[in-house]
């Protein structure tokens, strides 16, 4: 429920508190004193549409807060939680009205976006007039108004369940089905480029490791010309290495008689016989690591060609024809074994459509029957409303051909207001006033089902007086006894039957250079010459103020 609301510098609104309790309250007050003024804050704190001429002039900005408690589970606690907001129990909705017309929005201190904000707005508050029927303007509410009055939630939450088990069983149907059409259309094709690429039998990254590998081969073929030529300098028939070891032979023979002159150049000459044959041991093992079969240089290169013809003949790269060679083996599959998997997808989207169609049933005889009692019912409430010759109907045409997520009917509340009129939409056929009282009725029956814990009525009492204002207040009490109830009033008979009575009046400031609006809470004397007021008019007289506390006592 609304616990407290706090607005600061919105229009004629400077600095305003107001406490709330459970129950009836009602709000009284003199035409122009800011009633409507008062609402607009508060439905800018529930996500309504900014206006900078909400801003009281001379404010750089307004700011309208609204504190609810909130029980645990309500489904504005959903909406929190999907937005990654705690739920404490209570939620203090704050929206700042900037004066160059840009709006921010809180709930519980944090910044959110303006439609989290309506949502959770529309989820703790209803806000009803003449020309706001909001329950009742768009028809896809009604279904949700009788499945809360039946008690169907979980009946319709199941049947969403089955909704989806038969979308996701229809969906893969479908999908099959165009599979099959599709291999169908092009089976000779299919077949035959299956065929070739699973002889093909390409593999992902084989093109890059051919082309390397072909690479390497190439490019050592070429370092093998100039390998073996150098080894044939070094280690063939035009060595040096054995004339050189023949001259050392030659040397060492003199050595012995000169061993200065000949013992240096004999070192010499053996560690360049070294390095000659340590040269061509390192030549030998360079071309066995160059050595290739010329034969695997072919098939590599054949290999390389015959992939990059198929690339080329099936518009794809190298690389993706693994993949392709998959999806055709899986069209082949699905045409030679499609027909099979078909019978079994059209089974179960059969039984998922039978199942739906059996609860869909179900539900829309629950309906029908909850329907017949909320018509009774409702209809119970009109005479009192100065609406006896009106009857209210809940329209319910069930159509199979139509199915939804929420079942096969189609719900719309209709009235016939006199005896012998076409019946029609509640929307079309009611009055202003009418649409008040129908709403009221419907209320009254729903109570706390299908109902935010918050209603606020603007005026619904406009243009009726004596007996129907009075019914109307009491209606108004019973349903206070299930949610919180808030009244704007010009009845006395309704502002009798209040718990707590509120009194708007606008207050002369600086010198009457400017005005402002209060609120007060009435105590039981105050509240009497209030509604005395609302009796008489501007002259309070002694037989008002005696029909005013008649109108409180039998209100007690």
């Amino acid at each position: 429920m609304l616990a407290r609301l706090s607005i600061r510098d919105i229009v004629l609104i400077e600095r305003l508190d107001i406490e709330f309790s459970r129950g009836l309250a009602v709000l009284t007050g003199e035409t122009g004193a800011g009633k409507s003024i008062l609402l607009d804050a508060f439905a800018l704190a529930l996500g309504g549409r900014g206006d900078s001429g909400l801003v009281r002039n001379g404010a750089e900005q307004g700011q309208v807060t609204a504190v609810f408690d909130v029980p645990k589970g309500h489904p504005a606690a959903a909406i929190l939680s999907d937005n990654g907001l705690e739920d404490t129990g209570e939620m203090i909705l704050r929206r700042v009205q900037l004066a160059d017309g840009r709006t921010r929005a809180f709930i519980n201190d944090q910044a959110i976006s303006v439609q989290t904000l309506k949502a959770v707005g529309s989820a703790l508050v209803e806000i009803h007039g003449q020309h706001d029927e909001r329950a009742l303007v768009d028809a896809s509410t009604h279904r949700r108004l009788l499945d809360a009055f039946g008690g169907l939630e979980k009946e319709v939450a199941a049947l969403e369940l089955l909704w989806e088990s038969r979308r996701t069983a229809t969906a893969a149907l479908e999908e099959h089905r165009a599979g099959m059409e599709r291999a169908a259309r092009e089976a000779d094709y299919l077949r035959h480029a299956s065929d070739e690429l699973k002889k093909l039998a390409p593999k992902d990254g084989e093109e890059t490791a051919l082309a390397e590998r072909r690479t390497t081969m190439m490019q050592g073929e070429k370092i093998a010309t100039d390998l073996r030529e150098a080894q044939e300098a070094i280690g063939g028939a035009h060595s040096p290495v054995p004339a050189l070891s023949a001259a050392v032979r030659r040397l060492e023979r003199r050595a012995a008689n000169s061993p200065a002159l000949v013992e240096p150049a004999v070192k010499a000459i053996d560690a360049a016989i070294n390095a000659l044959e340590e040269a061509d041991q390192y030549l030998n093992a360079a071309l066995r690591a160059t050595d290739f079969d010329p034969a695997e240089l072919e098939q590599i290169e054949e290999r390389l060609f015959a992939l990059r013809a198929a690339s080329r003949k099936y518009s794809t790269p190298v690389d993706r024809l693994a993949a392709l060679a998959t999806q055709y083996a899986s069209d082949v599959a699905l045409i030679d074994a499609g027909a099979e998997q078909l019978k079994k997808l059209e089974a179960a989207a059969a039984e998922a459509d039978k199942r739906y169609a059996a609860a869909a049933a179900k539900l829309s005889a629950a309906r029908s029957k909850a329907a017949t009692k909320l018509d009774k019912a409702v209809n119970a409430e009109l005479p009192p409303l100065k609406l006896e010759r009106a009857t209210f109907t809940t329209q319910l045409e069930a159509d199979e051909t139509s199915p939804g997520q929420q079942g096969i009917d189609r719900i719309e509340f209709w009235v016939q207001t006199n005896p012998g009129t076409r019946p029609g939409p509640l929307m079309k056929v009611a009055s202003g006033g009418e649409l008040s009282r129908f709403l009221l009725a419907l209320k009254v029956v729903l109570a706390d089902r299908g109902s935010a814990p918050t209603l606020v009525f603007d005026e619904i009492d406009t243009g009726v007086g004596g007996a129907v204002a009075d019914a109307i207040g009491t209606r108004l009490s019973r349903l206070a006894g299930k949610v919180q109830v808030m009244a704007v009033t010009h009845a006395p008979q309704v502002a009798a039957r209040a718990g707590t009575h509120l009194l708007i009046s606008k207050d002369a400031l600086d010198k009457g250079k400017r005005v402002a609006t209060r609120v007060n809470a009435l105590a039981a004397d105050h509240r009497r010459e209030e509604i005395a007021r609302m009796l008489a008019g501007a002259e309070i007289t002694a037989e008002a103020r005696a029909a005013a506390e008649r109108l409180l006592r039998a209100a007690s």
